[in-house]
C-alpha cells in the first residue's frame, strides 16, 4: 500500500505500516531513542491524517511482523474473530474513532467487537484520539473478572496491596499488609515483588500470605511476583499459589528475553486452574506490561513503543487474566521522558487494554530521574479513575523501598473512592464493613465505630511474626 501524502507542497513518504504508526504516535522518548519517531510536529500531523484514512482491513493484510517469524503475530492472526469484526469491517481508523465516541453506539456494541479488534487497530485509533477521547471510550468498556472476589464492576475501584520489603523480612511485609488492610486496600490482590526469586524464599512468602488470608477469611487473592518457572515448580510442590504472575511483551523475541513463550504460559495457566483455589471465579493470571520493554530488549522490530505494548495485550487476552497492569513510568525517562508522556501512555494503555477486553489496572508511577513528581501522578490517578480503571497500586507512603520508585499509596485509593464515589470489590467491601474498618458508607471507621475498628486492628496485628 502507498503511504504517501503531500502537505503544503511537501511530500511525506512513510515506507510501510510500521513507519506510519511510529510517525503518528504522540511524542515519546522511546521512539526517539529507537530512531523511528516523527522528525517534526508537522510530520506527526500528516502521519495521523493519513492513518485516519486507512481502512481497518489494512491491519489484517499487513502484519507488523510476519506470523511465520513471530508467535505473537500468529496468535493475533489466529485469534481474530471475523464475525465480531464484521460490524466495523468497512471502517477506516478515523471512522472507527467516530463510531467508538458516538452516542448512537451502545456499550454492548463496543463489547461485541472486542475479538474482532486487533491490538494494532486499537493502537492506531488511539493515536488519533485526544486524552478526553481515550477516557470517554475506556469508561464505556466494562471488563469484569473474578477469583475470590469480583474486579471491574461499574462504580468500583480495587487496589493491589504491595507490601514489598528490601530483604523480604516477614515482619516488615506483615506490617505493610496490616497498614494496607486498615485503609481498605488489597481487594485486587495482596502481591509481593520478592527481593530474591529463589523457590524457597517465594514459597515462604506464599505461605505467609495464605495464612493471613485464610485465618481472617479475607475475600482476596495473593501473589508472589516470581518468574513463571518458579511458580510452576512451586505448584508442583503443593505451595498455596492463587495467581500466576508474569511480565509479558508484544513480540516473541521480547518475551524470549523474559525467559517465556506462549507454551510456557499455557502450561502455568493449566497447572494453576487444576488447583481450583478460586471461590467465585477462575481468572487466575496476573500480567504486567510497560511501554518500552521490547525496545529495552532490542526486540521491537522497528515497531513503536505503544504499538508493541498493545500487542502484549493479545498475549494477556489469550489467558483470561484476573488482572493486567501497565507499569507505566517504571522503565524510566529513556522511554517516557516526562509527566506529559507518562500521562498520555497511561491513558493509551488503559484504553487499548479495555477495548480489547482486558481488566486493566495501572501502576501510576515514575522513577526519581524522570521529569515528573507526585502532583503529576495525582493527575493521572484521577484521569484513570474517571476512565474506569479496574485497580491501582497501594504502597506505604507511595514509596516502594524495595523497587526504588514512586507509585500510589493507600491514601490515594481513599481519595479516589471518596471524590468519585467509588467502592472496593463487593466481597471485600462486605469484609471491611464486618470488621468495622469501613462503616457501610465507604468511609473509614476511625471515629465512627472505634470498638470494632480496635478489634480489627488487634486481630490483624497478631499476624506480625
Amino acid at each position: 500500500m502507498n503511504y504517501t501524502r503531500t502537505f503544503k507542497g511537501r511530500s511525506y513518504d512513510f515506507k510501510d505500516l510500521k513507519s506510519l504508526l511510529a510517525k503518528a504516535s504522540p511524542r515519546r522518548s522511546a521512539d526517539e531513542l529507537a530512531g523511528i519517531a516523527a522528525a517534526s510536529e508537522e510530520e506527526r500531523a500528516v502521519a495521523q491524517w493519513l492513518l485516519a484514512d486507512l481502512p481497518l482491513t489494512t491491519f489484517l493484510a499487513e502484519p507488523l511482523i510476519p506470523p511465520e517469524e513471530d508467535e505473537v503475530s500468529r496468535l493475533i492472526a489466529e485469534s481474530h474473530d471475523q464475525s465480531a469484526f464484521a460490524p466495523i469491517a468497512s471502517f477506516t481508523v478515523g471512522e472507527f474513532r467516530e463510531w467508538l465516541l458516538s452516542d448512537v453506539t451502545s456499550d454492548e456494541q463496543i463489547a461485541a467487537v472486542r475479538m474482532g479488534v486487533t491490538p494494532e487497530m486499537a493502537a492506531a485509533v488511539s493515536k488519533i484520539m485526544r486524552n478526553q477521547d481515550l477516557i470517554a471510550v475506556s469508561r464505556r468498556c466494562s471488563v469484569v473478572t473474578s477469583f475470590r472476589n469480583t474486579i471491574g464492576l461499574p462504580g468500583r475501584l480495587a487496589t493491589r496491596l504491595q507490601p514489598n520489603h528490601p530483604t523480604d523480612d516477614p515482619r516488615g511485609i506483615a506490617a505493610s499488609i496490616l497498614d494496607g488492610l486498615l485503609y481498605g486496600s488489597g481487594d485486587a490482590v495482596i502481591g509481593i515483588n520478592p527481593a530474591t526469586d529463589s523457590p524457597r524464599n517465594v514459597e515462604r512468602l506464599l505461605h505467609l500470605l495464605d495464612d493471613i488470608i485464610r485465618r481472617h477469611e479475607i475475600p482476596t487473592q495473593s501473589c508472589v511476583l516470581a518468574h513463571v518457572t518458579t511458580t510452576l515448580e512451586l505448584i508442583g510442590r503443593g505451595a498455596p499459589v492463587d495467581l500466576v504472575f508474569q511480565s509479558i511483551a508484544g513480540t516473541e523475541a521480547a518475551n524470549k528475553s523474559f525467559g517465556i513463550n506462549l507454551a510456557l504460559l499455557a502450561e502455568a495457566h493449566q497447572a494453576a486452574r487444576a488447583l481450583g483455589r478460586g471461590t467465585v471465579g477462575a481468572n487466575l493470571m496476573y500480567f504486567e506490561t510497560g511501554q518500552g520493554s521490547a525496545l529495552s530488549a532490542n526486540a521491537h522490530h522497528g515497531i513503536d513503543a505503544q504499538s508493541c505494548e498493545a500487542r502484549a495485550y493479545a498475549v494477556a487476552r489469550e489467558f483470561s487474566p484476573l488482572l493486567v497492569n501497565t507499569v507505566v513510568g517504571f522503565i524510566g525517562p529513556e522511554y517516557l521522558y516526562d509527566a506529559k508522556q507518562i500521562i498520555r501512555a497511561g491513558l493509551e494503555d488503559h484504553f487499548c487494554g479495555k477495548l480489547l477486553g482486558l481488566p486493566m489496572g495501572c501502576d501510576v508511577c515514575y522513577t526519581n530521574h524522570a521529569e515528573a513528581d507526585q502532583n503529576d501522578m495525582d493527575n493521572l490517578l484521577t484521569l484513570l479513575a474517571v476512565a474506569g480503571c479496574s485497580y491501582i497500586m497501594g504502597v506505604p507512603g507511595a514509596d516502594d523501598v524495595m523497587l526504588a520508585y514512586q507509585t500510589s499509596s493507600f491514601h490515594d485509593a481513599l481519595y479516589l473512592r471518596r471524590v468519585l464515589g467509588l467502592r472496593p470489590a463487593p466481597e471485600f467491601e462486605a469484609w471491611l464493613n464486618r470488621l468495622g474498618i469501613f462503616d457501610g458508607r465507604n468511609a473509614l471507621g476511625h471515629g465512627i465505630t472505634p470498638p470494632q475498628l480496635l478489634g480489627a486492628m488487634h486481630a490483624l496485628a497478631k499476624e506480625l511474626p
